[in-house]
């Protein structure tokens, strides 16, 4: 049985916030990582996640709260598909927004990445509908200031810049390299004479510490560079050659499993345009791409 899919994103420009929904879907999400942060809810369909080698059961109700470079995976557990909504809000945004209700210069860092049958959810919901229908009265702003004054109060911590954890400067350097030469092909021997180390103690290694192994770390890496660049309007096809991926095909495919929409759907995010024809964008949009 073939299930209508709808995956729909905006961009909010008061905010600098984006809006996603994935309705419909039954594809599983890879182990991977976002730069930024993902505050997020089912409202229908149950998923079994891993954040951070850590499984959790998810369903309606629960708030998702991913830190940037919480890697993890999800994928369903019964016949119904998923119908997630999130904000995505990328670091420097949720360092300036902190801030202003705290004060503190510090990192916010989420204690945990599931909250079950959270209150939060209600005031999430709302907001991402504001920005979904492009609310420009600023009681929108009013929401997002609240709900993050919340999570904060409920679930923030704190990671100054001076005690950052300490890391194994074998993998240090290896993430160092794949996100300098991203845009090369990279053979795990390269790794392996860069750190000294055999194929399967480096391999094994680093995803222990990352929880994501060197080539998913290169892949995600991959795709958050291609998000920038289509976010500056750069067409598909030079952004896949940008970036490393061997053709357009192999990067459509790469970036829908990771995002959830293709990148021709994310970039028409950032393209200004009447708002009827917005609202319309995204019909059918995965089918074309």
């Amino acid at each position: 049985m073939k299930h209508h899919e709808e995956r729909n994103v905006r961009y909010d420009s008061t905010l600098k916030i984006e809006a996603l929904r994935l309705k419909g879907i039954i594809q599983k999400f890879p182990n991977h990582f976002h730069e930024h942060y993902v505050i997020g809810f089912i409202e229908s369909g149950q998923r079994k996640l891993s954040c951070k080698n850590k499984e959790y059961r998810i369903g309606p109700g629960d708030l998702l709260l991913f830190n940037p470079y919480d890697n993890h995976f999800c994928e369903q557990i019964d016949e119904d598909p998923l119908d997630y909504r999130c904000l995505n809000i990328k670091p420097e945004v949720m360092r300036k927004v902190v801030f202003e209700i705290t004060r503190k210069q510090d990192k916010l860092i989420f204690k945990q990445p599931v909250v079950c049958q959270c209150e939060q959810v209600k005031a999430l919901k709302e907001l991402h509908q504001m920005v979904m229908q492009e609310e420009k009265e600023f009681n929108k702003d009013e929401v997002f200031l609240f709900m993050i004054e919340q999570l904060i109060e409920e679930y923030g911590n704190w990671e100054t810049d001076g005690d950052q954890q300490e890391v194994n400067s074998d993998i240090d350097m290896i993430c160092a390299y794949l996100e300098e030469h991203y845009q090369e092909r990279i053979a795990l021997d390269d790794l392996c004479t860069l750190t000294g180390c055999s194929k399967y103690y480096l391999v094994r290694a680093f995803t222990k510490t990352k929880g994501i192994t060197p080539y998913r770390y290169l892949e995600t890496v991959r795709i958050n560079q291609a998000k920038q660049l289509l976010e500056k309007g750069l067409e598909p096809l030079e952004t896949a050659h940008q970036t490393g991926f061997s053709d357009q095909s192999h990067f459509t495919n790469f970036f829908k499993e990771f995002i959830g929409i293709t990148p021709k759907q994310y970039q028409k995010i950032f393209i200004p345009n009447d708002s009827q024809t917005r609202r319309s964008r995204y019909e059918d949009e995965g089918s074309k791409n």
